[in-house]
């Protein structure tokens, strides 16, 4: 019966990949649905943010005088894996929210880097891991309302603690090392407040682990989606 119950695990991990990798072939002709910039102005300049005040006409020759588009560097998140298993998490203070959260490692890609170079260097600054395998995980627009920056997500698998941390002046990170179980219940029951937290997570737990195929974990799931 272990075998078997094996194999059908194995079966359903496959058919969850290939159904989450499968394109969207749907064609959607969006061609009539673009805006037209007037004109637009930049308002703020700093280091790293750019705020542009936009007159804006829509398709049907509606003008908006006041559209704010805020510019951000693309940045990086990391689902981080140990080689025993645990998930590498952190906690830290968020200003803008005046609340401590719980995030996968995270940060800022510089002008010229690549991301995933990017996303290496940010795990070893905050939490002194290194190594493993890596795989792409989601490319997503994490706020396409205002902003017009991208998050790239990256999967690390069997990563170690090579270095201490190496924080910027505005950081305090504590990192923390939980079982994998542990972290899809706290997914389960909403405990990720960032949204480059939870998206990640997801699709990680979806295409390279086996807690959505747990008996438990899917009476739980679907007891939240049919509530």
């Amino acid at each position: 019966m272990g075998f078997i119950s094996n194999e059908i695990s194995k079966f359903a991990s496959d058919f969850f990949r290939i159904i989450l990798f499968k394109k969207n072939m749907i064609d959607f002709n969006d061609s009539d649905m673009k805006w037209k910039v007037v004109k637009s102005e930049n308002i703020i300049h700093r280091p790293w943010l750019d705020v542009y005040c936009s007159q804006v006409e829509l398709p049907d020759g509606t003008v908006h005088d006041e559209f704010y588009k805020l510019h951000n560097a693309a940045f990086v998140c990391i689902v981080a894996e140990t080689k025993d298993g645990q998930i590498i998490m952190e906690r830290q203070y968020r200003h803008a929210v005046d609340d401590v959260l719980t995030e996968i490692p995270a940060g800022v890609v510089e002008e010229g880097e690549e991301p995933l170079v990017a996303a290496k260097r940010e795990l070893l600054e905050e939490t002194g891991f290194a190594g493993g395998e890596w795989k792409p995980l989601l490319v997503e627009y994490p706020q396409p309302g205002i902003q017009d920056n991208k998050m790239y997500s990256f999967y690390a698998k069997g990563v170690e603690k090579v270095d201490g941390q190496k924080l910027d002046k505005t950081e305090d990170i504590h990192v923390h090392l939980i079982e994998q179980h542990d972290v899809f219940q706290m997914l389960l029951n909403g405990e990720f407040m960032s949204a480059p937290t939870s998206a990640p997570l997801w699709k990680y737990f979806a295409l390279y682990t086996e807690q959505l195929l747990i008996k438990d974990n899917m009476e739980k799931w679907k007891s939240m989606v049919w509530q």
